[in-house]
């Protein structure tokens, strides 16, 4: 092991047109239920680890200031993971630059902590391939996991009679998907939320009469959701998104206290999305842990849509389409 050494790695979020939503282990970060989502070419995270052998405690910066104290503690806690592994006790500074907004429902832990399990993990020497790589990012976030790769992945819930529960979640790419989709993203709101994704899903596990069924159907969507994408069929696989998400959207204000995370102006989106479909166009929507819509279309009715989402709106709408797996900067890692 060097005496000290530097890695820069960028990941891209991930938008789960079937939902992960609830986990069978909290410490682990073990979901109740596969889940399947787009990699997105937009909002890229940037990271960057250096080893600081002599550095009494670690160093966390987001978008050149210092990060919050829970920020901060979470990207601890992923380090202390790193150094068990590597074997190495060196402290770190983390300096994370963002351009999506971080807490508003748009997917910017999945891209943070997917950059991090990169860089932080070259930076301390591991030799890890995708798969483990993806185990790693999903200890930061879950749905980290996903944006490992790009594309369309696949993150496997373990079953109830796995060996090795830890071993058996991580994502994977759909290789041989032949389809043309873009995602609408309409930046209705883009602050922090008022409930956490984490609080949002350990109230909604325990609290909602919704959710047994709503994961029930969430396990039998995905099925349908793998078939439609690999015979190419969009229209199908939107439905099952629209569906998913609203379904999930339910189960989270039927929540004891509720969780209410659409707003008017996303309800104004849904209505709009419908009259589009209704006027011939191919586009269905789906919302995560906040706000924002996201409306799945093909790529050649994307600046249609887009345009036509901002002028109901107001709001701002950027054109995703399927984006690139996490990568280490080339020649980034260095030793000094």
């Amino acid at each position: 092991m060097t005496d000290a050494s530097t890695a820069v790695a960028t990941a891209h979020p991930n938008i789960a047109l079937v939902k992960y939503w609830g986990k069978q282990d909290e410490e682990l970060v073990l979901p109740l239920a596969d889940s399947l989502s787009m990699t997105l070419d937009v909002f890229p995270t940037t990271t960057r680890v250096t080893r600081c052998p002599r550095a009494p405690a670690d160093t966390v910066t987001m978008d050149g200031g210092p990060a919050s104290k829970g920020a901060a503690e979470r990207v601890v806690r992923f380090l202390d993971l790193v150094r068990q592994r590597s074997a190495c006790g060196d402290r770190a500074v983390v300096d994370t630059r963002n351009t999506v907004p971080v807490g508003a429902g748009l997917a910017s832990s999945a891209s943070g902590f997917a950059a991090l399990a990169v860089a932080a993990a070259a930076a301390y020497g591991l030799d890890l391939g995708p798969a483990d790589l993806s185990r790693l990012a999903r200890r930061g976030s879950g749905s980290a996991a996903r944006s490992v790769f790009g594309g369309f992945a696949l993150w496997h819930a373990p079953g109830p009679h796995a060996p090795d529960p830890d071993a058996a979640s991580y994502a994977e790419p759909l290789a041989g998907i032949r389809i043309d989709a873009a995602l609408v993203v309409v930046l209705l709101d883009t602050g922090p939320k008022s409930v956490s994704s984490r609080e949002a899903m350990r109230r909604t596990v325990a609290t909602s009469p919704l959710f047994p069924s709503w994961l029930a159907t969430s396990r039998l969507d995905l099925r349908r959701m793998r078939a439609a994408l690999e015979a190419g069929d969009l229209a199908t696989a939107g439905e099952i998104a629209e569906h998913n998400a609203l379904g999930m959207h339910a189960t989270l204000e039927s929540a004891d206290p509720p969780v209410r995370y659409l707003t008017g102006r996303s309800h104004q989106v849904l209505e709009e999305v419908r009259a589009l479909r209704t006027g011939g166009a191919g586009c269905w929507a789906t919302m995560d842990a906040g706000p924002n819509v996201k409306v799945l279309c093909p790529g050649d009715q994307a600046v249609r849509i887009a345009e036509r989402l901002s002028a109901a709106t107001g709001c701002h709408a950027v054109i995703a389409r399927p984006g690139p797996a996490a990568a280490l900067h080339p020649g980034a890692k260095a030793e000094r």
